[in-house]
């Protein structure tokens, strides 16, 4: 029993120190962090300000135990080092993250003791490694004098490395002399090895996507590549040697053996490479996956050769000889679900630099040629002074069938393209006459033809189809003979030049040239998609006119339709240039008469604006306000005129993606003149309105001939100038406004002579003396016409007016009546009965009135 209790005894001493220690472990695990950080973020920021010659930041540094237990992990995050002159501007190397690993002991060690890293790793960054034109590198950033090397012996750090990482990186080495510029993106790199032998293998582990230019050109853009290779580290002798090792450029295998050096300042490579197999599938594995298909079914025949040598010293003045031979002969491939084949496949293409000055690199293919059915195409040339001032001689000749395309190879066409493709053209110029726009020194010749060109896609509202096309290659320009094109019920032909080809394709110049553009009937639907034309919301905004075009167009068609309007005999400038066009002296015949434009469509916003200047030179009234929206708009009482028009017209807006104007956005102003113009009351309700409203008036019989009309339009609201009007002898003024949405609100004022008012109020005038008679010639009456021109309103202060007149005609008349003298004015005045016959006499020149200006009410209606 005893011994029992003691062992129990022991047991739980045993646990409470396993837990007080576990304990004290995990205090330790969380709180060394708070301990040693300020000491390793010191020591850090010593070691950088001690080394280097750059200025170094980070946003905030953390230490963790747990991280990658059992080692301690620093992290720093937001690391830049930042170049000093003469790269003041320009980032050595910048990561959102970098991590050093190291054993826990070494956070004990004495201020004055170097730390010993294991591990490095960082992630999403840049390393950017740059010449400047006198081919200094801003990588050459440590300390060189005397009193910072000693410093250096003191360094915090030693590096005793197992392993490093690099994730999501940016590799960019930048020539500024030579404008060469070789990147690899999307870097993930891992290495293991043991640093602390002088020679050891590093086991590598690479992916990333490889360019290179040259002067803006690109010769290899974002190729996928990979590196798996082990290789001996010599690190007394700085010499990197390949041993077993396996490359890919995009799918294309090759292995690589020799090595590189580092001696002084200079790098000694002596690298061989080559395809460890011939089998022609090497050649379509160059292909990015995602466009070469299925490797694994493919039939080939004959070899595809990938072998280069790299020998030499890379220094400040020169670079390695070397050799890339690329071979192909009598060679085939066929897609195992595609139904023909592509025969006699030869290359012999050589990439090359013999003298290791960067300017004599150059590329050289000797032979490349192929066979589709009976179709032979080949090609030729070369380029030379890669690095100075390229030159280019290239010739290509044959026939190439484009239906076979797709029945060769596994190109993603929604659509099958039809059409024959045949080349005779040869072209030598350097690039330095394509900067100066020297094309005077562009030796071209030869043509290109396309003929019974068919394509149908997403992109194109109807089958789009090349009858014929003709490209002619001369010295200066390059001239289309030929183009002769239909899509839906439209036809086009084209003649004309391109002036700057070249500065188009190598120098991302804009695209200039000289167009002739003839069609019989030309219809704007044919050109927008189904998508564009049910989609006419501002917001869409879609259209867009090519950045890169800067042309000039002289039209002529026989019809134009547009938003089902017949334009006759159009003829016209049109000059495309900053993603808009100009509209210079475009005349067509429509609605009777002839219409002139002027002005400008701009897409180089979200949503396209134009402004127009039109002139409308006899047109037909109704014809012309009845089918323009936009007119109809402006002026929707005019569509119930028969006539003609001369008219001025400035407007602006946006429009809507069918290239109709966006009526909401319209503003501009309208001048007009109406020519032998009649009016039908029967097509407007507000015409018919004021017919009945005003009996005398007979609305058919206005004279509008030679009326002048001036109207200004903004924000949905048009304003319309007080226009004159006769009728007879009576005159009438109209102006006031409306809303696009058809609200209104006029006035209508009349000058109505005292005739039109009956025989009562004639009577009364008959009684006064000539003068007075004289001085009523006619009443001024105010209309105002509201509502909608659907249902409009009609009101006047008619019956005020009129009332105002007996009054004023009686008072006239007693005055007469009191200057004849006293007895004459008493025996008026004395009798009831001569009373009352006044009173008659008032009521029936306002019942007479009434009957004038209103419909009477008859049976109590």
């Amino acid at each position: 029993m005893a011994n029992n209790k003691k062992k129990k005894s022991l047991s739980k001493k045993i646990a409470k120190w396993f837990a007080v220690t576990v304990l004290v472990v995990i205090v330790l695990l969380v709180s060394a962090p708070f301990i040693f950080k300020d000491k390793i973020v010191l020591m850090v920021t010593n070691t950088i300000n001690n080394s280097i010659n750059a200025k170094v930041s980070f946003t905030n540094s953390d230490l963790s135990l747990l991280k990658h237990f059992p080692l301690a992990s620093l992290t720093v995050n937001n690391v830049a080092v930042a170049n000093k002159a003469p790269f003041i501007g320009d980032t050595l190397f910048k990561a959102k993250k970098l991590s050093l690993d190291m054993k826990i002991t070494e956070l004990f060690k004495k201020p004055d003791e170097s730390i010993a890293i294991q591990s490095i790793s960082t992630s999403n960054g840049a390393i950017n490694i740059i010449f400047n034109e006198g081919g200094l590198g801003n990588y050459d950033i440590a300390k060189k004098d005397e009193a910072d090397v000693n410093t250096n012996a003191n360094s915090s750090f030693s590096f005793n490395i197992n392993d490093y990482q690099l994730e999501n990186i940016d590799f960019n080495y930048i020539d500024r002399a030579t404008k060469m510029n070789l990147s690899v993106a999307d870097i993930v790199h891992s290495g293991k090895g043991n640093f602390k032998e002088d020679i050891f293998n590093l086991d590598t582990k690479s992916t990333g996507y490889l360019s290179f230019a040259i002067d803006k050109t690109n010769f290899i853009n974002k190729v996928n590549v990979s590196l798996d290779a082990v290789l001996e580290m010599d690190l007394k002798n700085a010499k990197y040697t390949f041993k077993k090792n396996t490359g890919y450029i995009n799918q294309l295998p090759l292995a690589f053996d020799g090595f590189i050096q580092l001696i002084d300042d200079n790098q000694l490579y002596d690298i061989h490479f080559k395809t460890p197999t011939s089998s022609f599938k090497n050649a379509l594995a160059l292909v990015p996956e995602e466009f070469s298909g299925n490797l694994n079914t493919i039939e080939t025949k004959g070899n595809f050769d990938l072998e280069g040598i790299v020998k030499g010293t890379l220094s400040e003045n020169t670079i390695p000889n070397f050799t890339i031979n690329i071979n192909s002969k009598n060679a085939m491939f066929k897609y195992a679900d595609l139904p023909k084949s592509v025969q006699n496949i030869n290359i012999n293409t050589q990439i090359l630099n013999k003298t290791g000055n960067t300017k004599d690199t150059y590329i050289t293919v000797n032979t490349l040629n192929f066979k589709i059915d009976e179709d032979v195409f080949s090609a030729k040339g070369n380029v030379k002074n890669l690095t100075t001032n390229p030159k280019l001689n290239l010739s290509a000749e044959g026939t190439i069938n484009l239906a076979n395309i797709g029945k060769v190879y596994p190109v993603s066409l929604e659509k099958k393209l039809e059409g024959i493709l045949t080349a005779n053209v040869s072209t030598r110029f350097d690039m330095n006459a394509v900067e100066k726009k020297n094309y005077q020194n562009i030796d071209n010749s030869g043509t290109i033809s396309v003929d019974n060109f068919k394509y149908n896609g997403k992109d194109v509202a109807n089958p789009f189809f090349i009858n014929k096309t003709t490209l002619t290659f001369n010295s200066s320009v390059i001239e289309l003979k030929e183009f002769s094109a239909k899509t839906g019920g439209s036809d086009l032909a084209v003649t004309g030049k391109i002036d700057n080809l070249y500065g188009f394709v190598f120098k991302d110049e804009v695209l200039k040239g000289k167009f002739n553009l003839n069609s019989n009937n030309f219809k704007i639907s044919d050109f927008l998609t189904e998508e564009t034309q049910t989609n006419t919301s501002e917001s869409a905004g879609s259209l867009k006119i090519p950045a890169f075009l800067d042309c000039k167009f002289s039209a002529n068609a026989k019809k134009v339709v547009y938003d089902n309007i017949n334009l006759n005999n159009v003829s016209g400038d049109l000059y495309i240039h900053d993603q808009t066009v100009d509209l210079q002296n475009l005349k067509s015949d429509v609605f009777g008469g002839k219409i002139a434009f002027d002005g400008n469509v701009s897409t180089k916003e979200k949503t396209p604006k134009f402004n127009m200047g039109l002139n409308l030179s006899e047109l037909n009234i109704s014809e012309s306000f009845g089918n323009l929206e936009m007119l109809k708009a402006i002026a929707p009482i005019a569509k119930t005129i028969e006539g003609k028009i001369n008219s001025t017209i400035k407007l602006s807006g946006v429009l809507n993606q069918d290239m109709t104007p966006n009526l909401k956005t319209l503003s501009g102003e309208l001048f007009g003149k109406l020519l032998n113009p009649e009016l039908n009351k029967n097509n407007s309700k507000v015409l018919s309105l004021l017919s009945n409203k005003i009996d005398f008036l007979d609305i058919n019989k206005l004279n509008l001939d030679g009326i002048n009309a001036f109207l200004s339009f903004k924000d949905g609201q048009v304003t319309v100038k007080p226009i004159p009007i006769k009728y007879n002898d009576i005159t009438v003024e109209v102006g006031g406004k409306h809303s696009f949405d058809n609200v209104m609100n006029y006035d209508i004022n009349f000058d109505i002579p005292v005739k039109y008012l009956g025989t009562e109020v004639t009577t009364l005038l008959s009684k006064l003396t000539p003068k007075d008679a004289a001085s009523i010639k006619s009443i001024p009456v105010q209309g105002n016409l509201t509502g909608s021109f659907a249902s409009p309103k009609f009101e006047s202060n008619l019956k005020n007016a009129t009332s105002n007149l007996v009054k004023d005609l009686a008072e006239k008349q007693k005055q007469n009546l009191l200057n004849q003298g006293k007895n004459k004015l008493k025996d008026l005045l004395n009798g009831k009965k001569d009373s009352t016959k006044t009173d008659d006499t008032k009521d029936k020149v306002k019942d007479a009135l009434k009957g004038l200006f209103g419909k009477k009410k008859n049976n109590g209606n």
